[in-house]
């Protein structure tokens, strides 16, 4: 998430959106169960690269996924 708007906001979306990726990812690939994954939003706290720019926030408006064997 981008720093624009309030910080409190910017976090609630930041989980929202974490949250909305490990329902797709849970619905679309049955072998992924509750246990294999978790959801974390990190809000503006760790942006990729600074959001001085529209183009640098929209690259930090983005979700990771982390595989564990």
């Amino acid at each position: 998430t981008d720093s624009d708007g309030d910080a409190a906001d910017n976090q609630t979306l930041s989980n929202k959106r974490a949250n909305l990726v490990v329902k797709f990812l849970i619905n679309t690939y049955p072998f992924i169960t509750d246990g294999m994954i978790e959801a974390r939003g990190y809000g503006e706290t760790q942006p990729m690269v600074p959001n001085d720019t529209p183009e640098n926030k929209k690259l930090n408006r983005r979700i990771e996924v982390i595989v564990w064997e």
